[in-house]
């Protein structure tokens, strides 16, 4: 069974699929470790990880198709790809979608936000006409190699063009050939609750959950009981990592030394246990018998 199959098997069994958000090789094996069925390779996680910076619409397409190809080699979770808007035109489009697919996406996500694109939480986006953005769909779908491979489109409209527009570009992007959607940034559980009216009993949708952002948290419990059927919470682990960093650079600019730190960290030994140090070694060592 394909990791893209996997996920359309996870979404058929009724109950939600949690995807945390994930940046790197290590992120993912983190992930998988911990036991989640699937994760979110995030692009605002790797603008904050790779480049130190927020997510400004500064991660390119071939950035994102390396972290695929390395986080695959990795773990064998469904990975679903933050795609942005595809980096361009249709055209590009079509390239992302080959190129993803390829490396390892089990579910590539695009947007129907103009260049440059920001997070969806942030203010001052701006959209690409509706025509526009059904023709990137059509370019996703007939660029696509397997079926199983899930096409998630997303649109930005709520807090540019209001509520009512992001539901008719969302309905104009399923005729289009989204697999699942994602209705970025709801205001409040009432426009959560008509997204699901709307579109729940006919295909996945997809809540993004943003600590500080514009859309209510909850559980991934709770959004089932809504109605979504994938829960992803693609900057989390980079906002828990950098709060612990900040303390542990604080306590060793303090101390001078990591020991008043030592029980909330890993040792060498934890770290290569984690990383299957001694597996490599073995399988280096058994090649190098003659």
């Amino acid at each position: 069974m394909t990791h893209a199959t996997q996920l359309r098997q996870l979404l058929a069994s009724g109950e939600i699929v949690l995807a945390p958000g994930g940046y790197d090789a290590l992120s993912a094996a983190l992930i998988e470790r911990a036991g989640f069925k699937a994760m979110y390779l995030s692009g605002a996680s790797l603008a904050y990880t790779r480049f130190g910076r927020p997510d400004v619409g500064l991660v390119g397409m071939s950035e994102v198709a390396d972290t695929i190809a390395l986080i695959r080699d990795r773990v064998s979770l469904p990975l679903i790809v933050d795609a942005d808007n595809g980096y361009g035109n249709a055209l590009n489009v079509w390239r992302t979608v080959r190129q993803f697919e390829r490396m390892g996406a089990s579910a590539i996500q695009l947007e129907d936000q103009q260049l440059p694109k920001r997070c969806g939480h942030l203010p001052g986006k701006s959209l690409v006409a509706q025509a526009e953005m059904v023709a990137k769909v059509r370019a996703a779908r007939d660029a696509r190699q397997h079926a199983d491979t899930l096409l998630l489109i997303r649109t930005d409209a709520i807090a540019v063009e209001g509520f009512d527009a992001a539901l008719r570009r969302a309905e104009a992007y399923l005729e289009a050939g989204a697999d699942a959607l994602f209705i970025e940034a709801p205001e409040d559980l009432g426009q959560m609750q008509r997204i699901v009216a709307e579109f729940g009993s006919r295909v996945p949708l997809l809540a993004n959950m943003v600590e500080g952002g514009s859309t209510p948290l909850q559980s991934a419990s709770q959004l089932q009981e809504l109605g979504f059927s994938i829960a992803i919470f693609p900057g989390a682990l980079v906002r828990a990592h950098t709060y612990m960093a900040q303390e542990f650079l604080a306590r060793l600019q303090q101390d001078g030394s990591t020991s008043g730190y030592r029980s909330r960290m890993l040792d060498l030994q934890g770290l290569n246990n984690l990383l299957g140090t001694s597996e490599l070694l073995e399988m280096s060592a058994a090649y190098d018998k003659h």
